[in-house]
């Protein structure tokens, strides 16, 4: 009803010219606006200073006549009795296909020194999902490259899927070569998301990314790690507004990456205590479950074309039990589970095999034969897992002749699941590899099958096929 009278009473002109109110109170990022008429939630606000542009988001009504806001810059040079005027609707970022190769910030300035793109239309970050009539159900199973996600966790073309794990096993670079795959074996393009990044870590990614050849038909948006909480908590959805349009516009496979989901629960916990709500459990916002899910129930498949999502998700002090992973989870269609033990052990891509899963993991979705390679691989791993102390202690004579098959056959499995990148190579002096599924499951066969009983397990050892 507010909203509704508002925008009756007032013309775009009007709200352009008068000030909607006065900064009357700054705390951080934090600014109550007394205002001559109250503007709807969510709504953005601006100001100036010395040529300055603030912007701002409505966040709360405190009475008839205050609203408090969360600033989408630095507060510095904010003063009370500033006027602030109303831009007339929610934040609006530009949007065209010539945004694609660019590294721009959440308001879609470019971060890249590059000149501003001519936008074809404006929208609107916050806006509903699709109507469920235009969306389609993911299906199938899309193809990365990497050997052990392809056979063990394999990707839902048009799905979510979360990389979960601690600081240093890989999150990143295996968000980059994912990013690698989607534009050189599906055609697609990229839209990544960096919420709260290291600058250091940004630039870095940004001439990786070039070096790869990927950046042409990549899109990044940065909300640094130094910027208001209200940028880092808003920074997703415009990136993933701009994966939307690429979606309708070239209905093609957009590859929707955010690194970090958890730093957006974190900028959210940060508004939430600036606003003075009562904390919930372990200390986040009581808001945590709705706020997750505005952002990934947009993350869909329309008839123009697939978003399929992979976010990359922090886990504090590797308890999966924590209340953020917990909430994030249940939006996700694979879980890839990277393993600090994995990494210690010189295994890359860290991923657990035990751990990490899908829900297409199923006979109706790969088939008969993928479905059954990976159960047995799998079990010859989880019977490896559970030896080792045996192994340890008493040696590998110890186990009995099936079991030391097994132990044997897993080794070679352990290795032969790791995979050298392209986007490291640079680093690593070793050529990146994309193996095609069917490979990667003939390979398994023939290890499982035994022919590789008599073959030293180096020779497994980050590889591509074995052939």
């Amino acid at each position: 009803m507010v909203r509704r009278l508002y925008n009756e009473n007032m013309t775009q002109a009007q709200r352009a010219e008068e000030p909607v109110g006065y900064v009357d109170e700054v705390h951080g990022p934090v600014v109550d606006i007394a205002c001559s008429r109250l503007p709807p939630l969510h709504q953005a606000l601006c100001a100036t200073f010395d040529h300055e542009r603030f912007t701002f988001e409505v966040h709360q009504h405190l009475d008839e006549r205050r609203v408090r806001a969360i600033t989408l810059h630095r507060t510095s040079g904010l003063k009370r009795g500033q006027p602030v005027y109303d831009t007339g609707g929610p934040l609006e970022v530009p949007v065209t296909p010539e945004c694609l190769g660019r590294l721009v910030d959440l308001f879609g300035n470019p971060l890249d020194g590059g000149d501003e793109f001519s936008p074809e239309e404006m929208r609107r970050i916050i806006c509903p999902p699709p109507p469920l009539s235009e969306t389609r159900a993911s299906a199938g199973l899309l193809e990365t490259g990497i050997k052990v996600i392809d056979l063990l966790c394999p990707f839902v073309k048009g799905g979510k899927t979360g990389l979960f794990g601690g600081a240093g096993v890989g999150k990143t670079v295996l968000i980059m070569e994912f990013m690698h795959a989607i534009v050189h074996l599906h055609q697609g393009v990229s839209v990544f998301a960096g919420v709260g990044e290291r600058i250091r870590e940004g630039h870095e990614l940004w001439h990786e990314m070039q070096s790869a050849g990927v950046m042409p038909r990549t899109l990044m948006v940065f909300g640094q790690m130094d910027e208001s909480p209200g940028v880092r908590f808003r920074i997703g959805l415009s990136a993933l507004t701009y994966a939307e349009y690429l979606r309708d516009k070239l209905s093609a496979e957009v590859l929707f990456l955010m690194d970090n989901v958890f730093r957006f629960v974190q900028a959210g916990s940060e508004i939430s205590g600036l606003l003075g709500r009562m904390p919930a459990t372990v200390g986040y916002q009581p808001t945590l479950m709705s706020e997750v899910a505005e952002l990934q129930e947009r993350i869909t498949s329309t008839r123009s074309g697939n978003i399929t999502a992979v976010e990359a998700v922090y886990v504090p002090a590797d308890d999966m039990t924590d209340p953020a992973v917990n909430a994030i989870l249940a939006h996700i269609d694979a879980t890839v589970i990277l393993s600090r033990d994995q990494a210690s052990k010189g295994i890359y891509p860290a991923v657990d095999p035990l751990q990490s899963m899908s829900r297409i993991m199923d006979k109706a979705y790969v088939g008969a034969r993928h479905h059954d390679i990976a159960s047995h691989v799998r079990s010859h791993l989880a019977r490896y897992k559970e030896l080792e102390d045996i192994i340890a202690m008493l040696g590998l004579e110890a186990l009995s002749e099936s079991d030391k098959r097994i132990v044997l056959r897993a080794r070679r499995l352990q290795r032969y699941l790791t995979q050298p990148f392209h986007v490291v190579t640079e680093h690593t002096g070793i050529a990146g590899v994309s193996v095609p599924l069917a490979t990667t499951l003939s390979d398994c066969e023939s290890i499982l099958g035994g022919a590789l009983d008599n073959t030293p397990e180096e020779i497994c050892y980050m590889r591509g096929a074995l052939a």
